[in-house]
């Protein structure tokens, strides 16, 4: 077995991280063995394993993969903007995005392993967290109406924490992505000053 070593990339793993991916977004990681993947993706366990020692850190690594490239293009998406109320509407709607080709399959996946739950909550904090940066830039240039900041910040971030759990889809058959663009309409009207 070859040793993972931490750092860059090659660009043959980075493609194949891509191509894992895909394949995770569309039909989740969990019934997949190595041996499934290997010969899904035409290539050796030990060019996986080059990626991760197991198939555990392997969908841990794919799920991180997806959030580095989720957080670019979100970055991405705010940066074109310049108006206040645009960068967050720009912001949660992007995250939508990022979110759209991800399958119920996947996302139930990462809910029920804890490693890629972890990832995910973590990465759910930090985009509560900019969010609540947004809002206060808003208010300080006059863009949105004067809040309780920190109210405002925990109410998003308990709405994207349920999100992330499934409970928002369970409860009102939105899916993520449709849930992060009701979010999105929901806290721009609510802060915009009349």
């Amino acid at each position: 077995m070859t040793t993972v070593v931490p750092g860059r990339r090659t660009r043959r793993q980075s493609e194949l991280l891509d191509r894992l991916l895909s394949l995770f977004l569309e039909q989740g990681f969990s019934r997949f063995t190595l041996d499934d993947l290997a010969a899904e993706l035409r290539c050796s366990k030990t060019t996986l394993y080059a990626l991760a020692p197991s198939k555990e850190q392997l969908a841990v690594e794919v799920v991180k993969h997806y959030f580095k490239n989720a957080t670019a293009q979100v970055e991405s998406a705010v940066a074109r903007q310049t108006r206040h109320d645009r960068r967050i509407a720009a912001y949660l709607n992007a995250v939508a995005d990022a979110l759209r080709p991800a399958s119920r399959t996947f996302l139930d996946d990462v809910a029920t392993f804890a490693p890629a739950r972890s990832v995910y909550e973590r990465n759910t904090r930090i985009a509560a967290d900019r969010v609540r940066t947004l809002i206060e830039d808003g208010i300080n240039s006059k863009t949105f109406r004067q809040v309780d900041i920190a109210f405002a910040a925990e109410m998003i971030a308990h709405t994207m924490q349920a999100i992330q759990r499934g409970d928002i889809a369970r409860r009102t058959g939105l899916n993520d992505a449709e849930a992060y663009r009701e979010l999105a309409s929901f806290v721009l009207h609510s802060l915009r000053l009349d």
